[in-house]
Order: C-alpha cells, then structure tokens, then sequence
C-alpha cells in the first residue's frame, strides 16, 4: 500500500451496526472519521463482523476498533480472529484506540476480563471522572476532572490487562478508560456520538429501559453534548500520526 500525501492511513474496524433506527445516519465508521476529523481517503475500514480480511497492520498510522451490539463474552469467531490480531498489533506497537466493544476487545486481546456489569445497563450523558495521573496521559491531559460523556452498554472490563492503567471511571463503570503500555487505549464511552445519535439510542431502547424501571424521556431530557470526550479521539489521531511517522 503506497501511503498518501498525509501519511498512512488510518483501519477502522467494524465491529457491529448502529440500531436499525440511526442507520440513516450511516455507519459506525463514518461517525467515527467524521468525529476523528478523518477525511475520506484517511481511513481504510474492515468490517470484521462480516467477515472482511485483516489488512497487516503496519500499514496504518493507528487502529480504531468501533462499538457494536455484539457480546465480547459470545466468543464469535470474528471477535476472536479479530482479538489475536489486536493482540499482534499492540506487540508491534501500532496505536490502537476502541470504543466500547472494541474498548473491552482490546482489553480481552490483551488479558483483561469482560464481563456483564453488576450494576445493569449504563446509558445516556455519563459523568466521567478522571483519575489524577490522567492528566499526564497524552490523550487525556488538560481536560477537566469531570466532564459529560455518551455511554451505552451492558458489558464492561471487569479487569483491566496486565501493565494498564485505568483513567476514568463513572458511577456505574470502574474502568471506562485505560491506556496500556504508551500507545493502547480503550474507551467505555462513545466519543464519536453527538447528543443526536444518544438520544436515538435512547429512544431504539425505551421498552428496554421501562423493564429496567427507568424512564427513556428523562434520560432523553439529561442528554448534553459531550465535546471533551469528542477531543480524546481527535488527541488520538494527532497522536497515532506523530509516533508512526
């Protein structure tokens, strides 16, 4: 692969498919470039979930692995081929950076456990809480301790790999951020969502959530927008492009 004039590329793997009601928006892919601030010929996508090749990964200026509403636990075949090759990759060194199922894929990749979280389904605006020594993590210093962010899910990293450090917490999730070693970071949260696509999802989960005993419209209502989540994944890009040139 010949790398163009802005330098290698950027994979993007697909994971899953938005709810059937934002898929009018387009694909999880896309949300991310757009919200990555990515254009078109900066991303390659491979989406693993329907079977796509894995392309090697030193091609790539960095790997973004996205959400879906698949089950880490369910051991797919595709997770896992996907998993050992996350695996190769950050022993190699390529930036990685999941969301959500790809946040608990590269910490199952890497030796972590994932689990469903004991406290039920998060969703909505979150309240992100940063450890202190996140401030001296390259995609999280200078941010606020605490800031809004988009979250929807029912499982989570119930033990982070070997040699992680955790740097953000919520009030339901431990561990919605951790970087390993200096160039692997996973992500609970949703960075590339705007308040359009949490709402949606909020409303794709009302009967969900009345069995939970809670009400889709006031979360709907408590839904904000989320721009320092937004930048941890435009940090990343930045990142990934200095350390692979």
């Amino acid at each position: 692969m010949n790398a163009p004039a802005f330098g290698h590329p950027f994979l993007i793997l697909e994971t899953g498919q938005p709810v059937a009601s934002m898929r009018r928006h387009g694909t999880f892919p896309h949300w991310i470039r757009v919200a990555a601030g990515l254009a078109r010929d900066e991303a390659v996508v491979a989406n693993v979930e329907r079977g796509d090749s894995l392309p090697p990964s030193e091609g790539f200026a960095g790997v973004i692995v996205t959400g879906s509403g698949a089950m880490v636990t369910d051991r797919h075949a595709w997770s896992e081929r996907s998993a050992q090759w996350l695996r190769d990759a950050a022993h190699a060194g390529v930036p990685l950076f999941g969301i959500c199922y790809g946040h608990q894929l590269i910490a199952h990749a890497l030796g972590g456990e994932v689990g469903y979280n004991p406290t039920g389904r998060e969703m909505g605006t979150i309240d992100l809480e940063l450890h202190s020594h996140a401030q001296v993590d390259p995609l999280f210093t200078g941010l606020p301790a605490q800031f809004p962010a988009q979250a929807t899910h029912l499982q989570s990293v119930l033990r982070t790999p070997d040699g992680a450090t955790v740097l953000a917490r919520s009030p339901q999730d431990g561990c919605h951020a951790f970087r390993w070693r200096e160039h692997v970071w996973g992500v609970q949260f949703h960075p590339e969502f705007s308040s359009t696509h949490m709402r949606g999802y909020v409303h794709a989960r009302v009967d969900a959530l009345a069995k939970e005993g809670r009400c889709a419209k006031q979360v709907s209502r408590a839904v904000t927008a989320a721009p320092h989540a937004r930048r941890i994944l435009r940090r990343f890009v930045r990142h990934a492009r200095t350390v692979r040139r």
